[in-house]
């Protein structure tokens, strides 16, 4: 590690769900490439009084005190941590845990802020009943708040809530090979996709004008 170098800044949720776990796991990975990489993990909590309730550890929430909750927090984190490194041997210049409080998306961008994040790694959602934690709000969220790249990582294969993405049509695609690209849909989709996509080309090489290929829609 060069402790000359500037340190690159990686905020990540954590809310000790599963998904948190890859997000926290990319959040090492990405910290470890750079020369002095540093992690500030955080995890958004609900305020009662005196109490804080505590999402994520166990499939229903529970309440316990805020300095129970930083605890718990920092021992999580630095196990992670220590598994990180002793399954990759990899390292990075530092991790901190904080604890914010109540709306999880402005907190986590607000965070960001506040250490001058280069960088904000969320999950698409955690355990059952975590609606808070669905991409469409809190990641979504983030995207929308966030002053710096954010990265949202997903378990390979899921969906979840989102609609089902179909791979590319083989006759479309058998299409756009045999007319190098002229026709873009085969016959059964050309009527519903045919007049969306209208491409307009002059060669960049004689055009006066020198003009890009540009799409219209």
């Amino acid at each position: 590690m060069n402790a000359n170098a500037e340190p690159y800044v990686i905020v990540v949720g954590v809310d000790y769900s599963e998904t948190s776990a890859l997000a926290l796991e990319k959040a090492f990975e990405l910290a470890a490439e750079k020369a002095r990489g540093e992690v500030h993990a955080v995890n958004i909590v609900r305020n009662y009084g005196e109490f804080v309730e505590l999402e994520g550890a166990s499939p229903t929430p529970y309440r316990l005190s805020m300095a129970e909750a930083q605890k718990r927090l920092h021992e999580h984190v630095a196990d992670r941590v220590a598994d990180f490194t002793k399954r990759t041997g990899k390292k990075f210049s530092r991790c901190v845990s904080h604890i914010r409080l109540e709306f999880a998306a402005e907190e986590i961008a607000q965070l960001a802020a506040d250490v001058h994040a280069d960088l904000v790694v969320v999950g698409t959602h955690g355990r059952r009943g975590l609606r808070r934690l669905f991409l469409g709000s809190v990641a979504e969220g983030v995207v929308r708040l966030a002053q710096c790249p954010v990265l949202v990582v997903r378990p390979k294969g899921e969906t979840g809530a989102v609609p089902q993405i179909e791979p590319p049509c083989p006759r479309c695609v058998e299409t756009r090979t045999a007319t190098n690209g002229e026709v873009m849909w085969c016959e059964q989709h050309r009527e519903r996709h045919g007049q969306r996509h209208t491409y307009h080309y002059e060669s960049r090489v004689g055009a006066a004008t020198n003009l890009p290929l540009v799409e219209r829609m």
